[in-house]
C-alpha cells in the first residue's frame, strides 16, 4: 500500500525508492515509438536512470532525438503510479556498465565489452505521481488533488494523489 504521508512528505524520496523497487518501467523516446518495456539502472546520487540496451535498437538509435521522452512506473501494489519527463541519451560509459552489471544483463549480451552494448541514460526533468491506498476495482477515487511539489534537476514533481 503506497504511504500517502510519505507521498505528502518525501514526494521525490518515494519516487526514488519505487524506481529502485520494480523490475520494469515503460520508456518511450519519441512521438512516433511505443513505449517499451526496460529494466531501469537507478543512480539516485546522479538523479539519474540508466539502461542496458543494445546499441542497434530503435530506442538507442533515436535517443537524443527527441526533447521529451517518457519514463512510466507502477508500483508492485498497483497503487502507486508515476509518469517521468526528461531526456535520453546514448552513452558508453563503462564505469556504468561495471557499477549496474549484473546477471540479467549478461543474459543478453557477450559480456561487459560486448561491441553491440550501449547505455542509455533518462534524466527526468519533471513528474506526475499518482498514490492511493488501495487499488482494488471496488475503490472509489473522488478527485484527485496536487498536495506536494518537488524540485528535480529542472523542473518540480507534481504530486497527485487519489482519496
Amino acid at each position: 500500500m503506497a504511504d500517502l504521508k510519505e507521498t505528502r512528505t518525501d514526494p521525490e524520496g518515494q519516487l526514488w525508492d519505487m524506481l529502485e523497487s520494480v523490475n520494469a518501467v515503460m520508456l518511450g523516446s519519441g512521438a512516433d515509438e511505443h513505449m517499451q518495456p526496460m529494466s531501469p539502472n537507478v543512480a539516485r546520487d546522479e538523479k539519474r536512470i540508466w539502461f542496458f540496451t543494445n546499441r542497434n535498437t530503435d530506442i538507442a538509435k533515436s535517443a537524443g532525438s527527441s526533447p521529451h521522452v517518457h519514463l512510466c512506473v507502477v508500483g508492485k501494489d498497483h497503487d502507486y503510479h508515476a509518469c517521468l519527463r526528461g531526456t535520453l541519451e546514448q552513452t558508453d560509459s563503462p564505469a556504468h556498465v561495471e557499477r549496474f552489471w549484473n546477471a540479467v544483463s549478461g543474459a543478453w549480451f557477450d559480456g561487459k565489452h560486448d561491441p553491440d552494448l550501449t547505455m542509455l541514460v533518462f534524466t527526468p526533468s519533471d513528474a506526475a505521481v499518482w498514490a492511493s491506498t488501495n487499488s482494488s476495482r471496488s475503490s472509489r477515487t473522488s478527485r484527485t488533488a496536487v498536495l506536494a511539489e518537488s524540485t528535480l534537476p529542472h523542473r518540480t514533481l507534481q504530486i497527485l494523489v487519489g482519496r
